[in-house]
């Protein structure tokens, strides 16, 4: 219903607007601050409304991000113009909402199809090498499908474990977000520095030893604590406790063929550069991403089609995490079209405080500030919008974010991915994970027990990385 709205509120704003270069009247150095409460409306709300109000909030969440939309749009069209308002919005939808989420539709689908069979026993070294092959897989299916492959099967690892709260609590560091800072594919803010312009491979090269580093040490951390808890189990096991017998098995592999033909598809739009573009209302589309959105959704349905329906029961497939995604990022993409033209405006706009806060004195980026502020607005916020934030803040120019500013675009990553591990609403997979593991009785931390786990852990890591891969505050 809700993404009926939106497409018929598109569609018809598109048709009644005739001047498209109106669009071009949105300045953001007339826009103050109060034009940014919509977007900070709507990111509390998906902070706390999943936890302070969950039946409310799960009933109504569309709502509540249609409303947020409105409160944007409406004023925008009031005070500057119809024309600038749907110009703005189609922008948003077409140019920047679209791709980034038919991506995740398309590995949500694809990944929710491969299900992992067999007994494994919840050893150490067992559970280190699932985390350490979620964290691997997650720059190629996805934080989402990395954790939706393999939560499940470690659950069941661990399921005699007598304590195993922790092993969900490092999956969720490991797999749903550090794993994922390798390639556009593995995390939402990547994502959106790719579609922004930013190359595919960028992330692989700058970022592969702080990645290293970074899931090494966390994953040392995890097997010292692991191996504690463990012999603390051993030692009240019942005496002839039987050994699970070991046996692992993938059913739907023709789905690892369908996210190799996703991989196939994003790779081809960045090399395939025909020239052709098509103007909807002020937006140019390119011809090369509308043949790879259409391509990621016919793999989708084909992934539908060919998967056994008994293998997504299995693994507990669902499409209202996705649909979630859809209704609250597209209110996301709405908020966020004023808070976009300030931060273009640089010095002039009202924004230019937290310009400072990351500009050195001669006027260079201070990349241990966007690290830091860019990571915790992700861990209180979600880490997708707060990276398309802090790459506006730096300038919004890929090609010079590449080059000469590519220390910043590195710290806006890091903080970006790395971080929204800081937080059960840092990123997508993070609740999603709590949510099962909960529903298989595992007591999960408060979202306050969960930062003590993530501060004591994570922050010391972060602080090391700054002095070593960041650079000196």
């Amino acid at each position: 219903m809700v993404a009926a709205v939106w497409a018929a509120a598109l569609a018809v704003g598109a048709v009644l607007t005739p001047h498209p270069a109106a669009a071009a009247g949105l300045h953001g150095v007339r826009l103050d601050w109060p034009w940014a409460l919509p977007f900070a409306g709507l990111l509390l709300s998906i902070a706390t409304g999943p936890l302070l109000f969950p039946r409310i909030w799960h009933g109504h969440y569309g709502k509540i991000a249609f409303v947020w939309s409105a409160l944007t749009l409406v004023p925008l069209a009031a005070l500057h113009g119809f024309p600038v308002a749907v110009a703005g919005l189609v922008h948003a939808m077409l140019a920047e909402y679209l791709s980034f989420i038919v991506l995740l539709f398309a590995l949500y689908v694809v990944a929710g199809g491969i299900l992992v069979t067999g007994n494994l026993r919840g050893t150490p070294w067992v559970n280190a090498a699932i985390l350490g092959l979620g964290t691997l897989m997650a720059s190629v299916v996805g934080t989402t499908g990395a954790a939706m492959i393999l939560i499940r099967p470690l659950l069941r690892a661990n399921a005699a474990r007598l304590v195993n709260v922790h092993v969900v609590v490092f999956f969720i560091f490991l797999v749903a977000n550090i794993g994922g800072a390798l390639s556009p594919l593995g995390d939402p803010p990547l994502f959106i520095g790719f579609l922004r312009g930013v190359d595919f491979f960028w992330t692989t090269r700058h970022l592969a030893f702080a990645t290293a580093l970074t899931a090494g040490i966390v994953l040392a951390v995890f097997v010292a604590i692991d191996t504690w808890y463990y012999r603390k189990d051993r030692r009240i096991a019942l005496v002839g406790e039987p050994a699970a017998p070991f046996a692992i098995g993938v059913r739907g592999k023709i789905n690892i063929v369908l996210i190799a033909l996703i991989i196939g598809a994003i790779l081809g739009s960045a090399l395939w550069k025909p020239g052709v573009t098509f103007d909807v209302y002020g937006t140019e589309l390119a011809l090369e991403n509308l043949v790879r959105d259409g391509a990621l959704i016919v793999i989708a349905l084909a992934s539908v089609a060919l998967t056994p329906d008994e293998h997504r029961e299995a693994n507990g497939f669902s499409w209202e995490p996705i649909r979630e995604v859809a209704y609250l990022f597209a209110g996301i993409f709405a908020c966020i079209i004023p808070v976009l033209a300030t931060l273009a405006a640089g010095e002039s706009g009202s924004f230019a405080w937290l310009l400072d806060a990351v500009t050195r004195d001669d006027g260079t980026p201070h990349d241990a500030a966007y690290f830091w502020l860019t990571g915790v607005l992700s861990a209180l916020l979600d880490n997708a919008p707060t990276y398309l934030v802090f790459f506006e803040l730096a300038g919004g120019d890929a090609g010079r974010l590449m080059g000469e500013l590519g220390s910043t675009l590195a710290a806006i990553s890091m903080g970006a991915v790395f971080m929204g591990a800081l937080s059960y609403i840092g990123n997508a997979p993070n609740f999603m994970i709590y949510a099962i593991a909960t529903e298989r009785g595992i007591k999960m931390p408060s979202f306050f027990g969960y930062l003590l786990w993530s501060c004591a852990v994570l922050v010391p890591v972060f602080v090391l990385l700054t002095y070593v891969s960041v650079g000196r505050p």
